[in-house]
């Protein structure tokens, strides 16, 4: 593989990068190229040093997402980073996958039980109208207690789903730098 083909590969796989960026990259990696011709190699041998376009342009989207999803943790962001990650490796499909359903899962059903304790009120003119008069103040009681459950439960749920995210950010990043080889043993 010839450098022109190399950027060519390289380009193609980075294409959803910000133009700036991608020019960045693809000009460190002609860089590589010339700094090798200079060494007398020829351009196959960088490229096969180099190693395979579609791997480093990968690598190179989820570092890129997992920044973004750092910077800005919205639903988007790490949905991108987590398609990234996975992109980086079938393997990943599992070692990514995997865990984002479980955390999303806890956080999903945290969140719905806080919706609907605070709601459980409104539930008060439904059980009027299918069994009329058998209101009861416990039942009042017992609703507006869950109502004011279910709040404390959403000021904790907020904070659960910061933390989670904070913590799987965290965890995509450091399975970036596993699958590119970039861990070391202390």
């Amino acid at each position: 593989m010839n450098e022109e083909q190399f950027l060519q590969e390289l380009g193609d796989v980075i294409k959803h990068l910000p133009t700036e960026e991608r020019q960045d990259v693809l000009s460190d990696y002609a860089e590589h190229f010339t700094l090798g011709r200079e060494e007398g190699k020829t351009e196959e041998e960088i490229a096969n040093s180099l190693g395979s376009p579609k791997k480093i342009g990968k690598e190179i989207l989820a570092v890129y997402q997992l920044e973004i999803a750092e910077e800005k943790a919205t639903t988007g962001n790490i949905l991108r980073a987590v398609w990234a990650g996975i992109g980086l490796g079938f393997l990943n499909l599992v070692l990514v996958l995997g865990p984002f359903i479980a955390l999303a899962a806890v956080v999903i059903s945290g969140w719905v039980v806080a919706v609907s304790f605070v709601l459980s009120p409104l539930m008060i003119p439904v059980n009027a109208i299918f069994y009329p008069g058998t209101f009861e103040w416990v039942d009042l009681f017992f609703m507006l207690v869950a109502a004011g459950l279910g709040i404390l439960i959403g000021i904790g749920m907020f904070y659960l789903t910061k933390g989670f995210v904070w913590v799987f950010v965290q965890y995509l990043k450091w399975n970036t730098r596993l699958v590119k080889g970039g861990l070391t043993h202390a």
